[in-house]
């Protein structure tokens, strides 16, 4: 679901959440489904050389990474480990970007990917999360907890406690469902 109101991560990351989103649980609909779709994207980002190609297989990788990633923002709600299977994909896109780290002059790191193509262009979004964790914002990355929509979105509350995409929409949704639970319950027990 497209939610109408939707919180927008700072800076790269919203290169980030933009890649979950591209997947819309709700409407049954893949941004990136096709190797031309993928490549849009990407150039968009301005991740992909206009030359390079995408292939089935860059999709199927891509469409792999984006679950991953939603499933580690699922895991920031209440700080649970990331699934095994998450962990393992997005460690494989790791090395296939085969991602490095050189030292600054300032005495920081920078990490960056030296893989090109498909593989590069996932790993500069790796990058991105790890500089996110980095900095503490990686942990306001969420989905929604209606699991008909699952929409990324960035946690503006001053707690970091945001549960829903939209209050106006799945928050509604999840409190007209506890309110109808318990009408039902107390209507079976009279």
């Amino acid at each position: 679901m497209s939610p109408t109101v939707s919180q927008a991560a700072p800076a790269t990351l919203e290169l980030v959440r933009a890649l979950v989103n591209t997947l819309d649980v709700e409407a049954s609909t893949d941004a990136i489904s096709a190797p031309v779709d993928l490549e849009r994207w990407l150039r968009h980002a301005r991740l992909l050389a206009p030359d390079v190609r995408a292939t089935a297989r860059d999709v199927e990788h891509a469409g792999a990474v984006r679950e991953a990633l939603r499933s580690a923002m699922a895991a920031n709600h209440d700080g649970t480990p990331v699934r095994p299977d998450a962990v393992g994909v997005l460690g494989s896109a790791a090395e296939r970007a085969r991602l490095m780290l050189s030292m600054t002059a300032e005495g920081g790191w920078v990490a960056r990917a030296r893989a090109t193509g498909v593989d590069g262009a996932l790993g500069a979004l790796l990058v991105i999360v790890a500089e996110a964790m980095a900095d503490g914002s990686w942990r306001r990355m969420k989905v929604c907890l209606n699991d008909g929509c699952r929409w990324a979105f960035y946690d503006l509350s001053r707690a970091r406690s945001g549960k829903w995409c939209s209050m106006q929409i799945c928050g509604n949704r999840a409190k007209q469902q506890v309110w109808r639970a318990r009408h039902e319950q107390s209507a079976t027990r009279s």
